[in-house]
C-alpha cells in the first residue's frame, strides 16, 4: 500500500516539501532510498531497523524500496528517519492512518527515542504556507516549532509514543507555549559604558553607529580599549523588532545554534570570530550551503578584532554584503541568498609593534612593514566604514579617575529614540537608505552645504563617501532630535572620515 509521508528539505533560509513513498516487494531482504539522499540518510537504514524493534515492530524482510522525491533536490541530515519509519509501517500494514496535512521530522535514536534536529523553525513555516496543519517534531524542537502561529505541533518524546498516537490508541497532544516578549528589559552585561574611563570620542562613534547602524573602525595601541569598547557596543543597541526576531531565529535554527528551549532570539547577535577564520566561515557556503558569521551577525553586530590579520581575501568578501545586505552563495547545483544586513565593528593597531604615532613607546617597524601592514585592507572596503576612530593610550589620571560616568542605560535611550526617527521617516535604519531616500531626507542647510562642498575638494571624497557622510550626519541630527542637518552635524560626520582622506 503506497502512502505519501510528507517531511522537507531545509535550503538557505527557507524550505521544500519532500514526499515519501515505500514499496515492499518480493526478493531478497534489502533497504534502497532513492532521490539524492547524502551519507546520513543512506545510514537511516540501520537507525529505523533499530528503532521499529524497540517499538514492538517489525521491519519487513524483503525488499524495501524508499523514495525520496523530488528525485533531483539533494536531501541532506537527519531529520528524515522518522518520516521514513512510518512510512514503512504504513507500506507493511502495521500502521493506519490518514498522513493528510501532517508533516513528520525528528532523528531516530537506536531505541527509538527521538532526537532534535536543526531548522525546525523554517520547516514549521513552510509547513504552513503549504497548508499542512499538524507537524510531528522532537520533544526538544517543540517550542522552536511552536514559534510559528496557524500550525498544530505535536511534541513526540519516541517512536513509540508517535505511533500510539498515529493508531488512536493515545490522545493527540499539542505543544502550548506562553507567547514570547521581545520587549523585555535590556539584560544586564558584563561591558557596561559607565565602567569604560576616558576615551569619549569613540564612545561617541559607537552611540551614533548604534543610532544608525554604521560601520566602524577602531584604531589604538594595545591595551588601549577597543575590545572593550566594541563588546560594550551590545549594552546600547535596542532590542529586535518582532520581524527581526523570527528572521534572526531563523538563521540560528537552521545553523543548530538555538538551543531547545529558547524562545525568539531578542537580544541582538553579537559575533566575534577569529582573525584565522576563512572566506566559508566568514560569508557562509558549504557542499550544503549554510550560514557564516555574516549571517549569524544580521541585524546584529559582527566584530572582527585585530582586522589587518585576517586574510586579504576575506576581508574583500565582506565587500558586497556591506553594500548589499546580502550574500549570494552560488554553488554549481543551485544558488542561496542569505541575509546579511549587520553592523562592521573592526579594530586594529596602527602598524605591526602596535605603537605607531604613540607619545610614550617607540615604534621599531620598518617603512616597509609599516606600508605592507597598512595595506592590508583595501581602499574599496575602508571606504564601507561610515566611522574612523582613534582610540589613544589612557594616562594615569584617566584611569583612576572617579568621576561618575554615563551608563548603557542612558545611551541606549538616545539609540533607541534615534532609530525610532529614522525608521519612522524612511522605513529603516539610516545606513540602509539608497540614493533616492538620501535625496529626500538628508538634505543639509547651506552651511552644512558649503562644507561638503569644500570637503569633496580637499579630502576627495568619493559618491560613495560623500553620501555616506550624508547619512552619518542625518544620524547625529536624529541624534539632536533635530529634522534638518545643520552644520555642526556634518562637521562631526566628516570628522569621523579616515585620516588619509584629509
Amino acid at each position: 500500500m503506497l502512502q505519501k509521508i510528507y517531511s522537507a528539505a531545509v535550503i538557505g533560509l527557507s524550505a521544500e516539501l519532500v514526499e515519501i513513498e515505500t514499496d515492499i516487494s518480493s526478493g531478497l531482504p534489502a533497504t534502497i532510498i532513492v532521490g539524492l539522499p547524502d551519507a546520513a540518510i543512506r545510514e537511516s537504514r540501520e537507525r529505523v531497523k533499530s528503532a521499529l524493534k524497540h517499538s514492538s515492530t517489525q521491519f519487513p524482510k524483503s525488499r524495501v524500496a524508499v523514495k525520496l522525491a523530488p528525485a533531483d533536490l539533494p536531501k541532506i541530515g537527519t531529520h528524515y528517519d522518522l518520516p521514513i519509519a512510518i512510512s514503512i509501517l504504513l507500506s507493511s500494514e502495521q500502521l493506519d492512518f490518514d498522513p493528510k496535512g501532517k508533516l513528520f521530522i525528528g532523528e531516530l535514536a537506536l531505541d527509538g527515542a527521538l532526537r532534535p534536529v536543526p531548522g525546525v523553525l523554517v520547516i514549521a513555516e513552510a509547513a504552513r504556507e503549504r497548508g499542512f496543519n499538524t507537524i510531528f517534531v522532537p520533544e526538544e524542537n517543540a517550542y522552536e516549532a511552536s514559534l510559528i502561529s496557524g500550525i498544530t505541533v505535536v511534541a513526540v518524546a519516541n517512536l513509540g509514543a508517535a505511533l500510539r498516537m498515529l493508531s488512536g490508541f493515545s490522545e493527540i497532544k499539542t505543544f502550548q507555549r506562553q507567547k514570547d516578549s521581545v520587549e523585555e528589559p535590556q539584560p544586564v552585561t558584563a561591558w557596561d559604558f559607565k565602567l569604560i574611563r576616558g576615551q569619549e570620542l569613540a564612545k561617541r562613534a559607537l552611540e551614533i553607529a548604534a543610532a544608525g547602524s554604521h560601520n566602524v573602525l577602531m584604531s589604538g595601541p594595545p591595551g588601549s580599549g577597543k575590545t572593550l569598547l566594541a563588546r560594550a557596543l551590545a549594552s546600547i543597541l535596542p532590542r529586535l523588532s518582532e520581524s527581526e526576531a523570527l528572521e534572526a531565529t531563523k538563521i540560528y535554527s537552521i545553523s543548530g545554534l538555538l538551543p531547545g528551549k529558547q524562545g525568539l532570539i531578542s537580544s541582538r547577535p553579537f559575533r566575534s570570530p577569529h582573525h584565522t577564520a576563512s572566506g566559508i566561515a566568514l560569508v557562509g557556503g558549504g557542499a550544503d550551503p549554510r550560514p557564516g558569521e555574516i549571517t549569524l551577525a544580521h541585524r546584529g553586530v559582527l566584530f572582527l578584532d585585530e582586522f589587518p590579520e585576517f586574510h586579504r581575501d576575506v576581508l574583500e568578501s565582506l565587500r558586497q554584503p556591506l553594500e548589499d545586505g546580502i550574500i549570494n552563495v552560488a554553488r554549481a547545483s543551485r544558488s542561496v541568498l542569505f541575509p546579511a544586513k549587520f553592523m562592521l565593528v573592526a579594530a586594529q593597531n596602527p602598524c605591526p609593534c602596535g605603537f605607531s604615532g604613540d607619545p610614550e613607546k617607540t615604534c621599531v617597524c620598518s617603512p616597509t612593514q609599516f606600508l605592507r601592514y597598512q595595506k592590508k585592507i583595501s581602499g574599496p572596503l575602508l571606504d564601507r566604514i561610515d566611522l574612523h576612530v582613534e582610540v589613544p593610550r589612557l594616562s594615569f589620571e584617566k584611569i583612576e579617575d572617579e568621576t561618575e560616568l554615563e551608563d548603557s542605560a542612558a545611551v541606549r535611550a538616545r539609540v533607541i529614540a534615534a532609530r525610532k526617527r529614522g525608521i519612522a521617516r524612511a522605513g529603516k535604519t539610516n545606513s540602509e537608505m539608497g540614493i533616492k531616500e538620501i535625496k529626500e531626507f538628508c538634505r543639509p542647510d547651506d552651511q552644512g552645504l558649503l562644507i561638503l562642498r569644500n570637503a569633496v575638494g580637499s579630502q576627495h571624497l568619493s559618491a560613495r563617501s560623500y553620501h555616506r557622510v550624508l547619512k552619518l550626519a542625518r544620524t547625529i541630527a536624529d541624534l539632536d532630535d533635530c529634522p534638518q542637518i545643520r552644520m555642526n552635524h556634518v562637521a562631526e560626520a566628516l570628522m569621523f572620515r579616515p585620516k588619509s582622506e584629509v
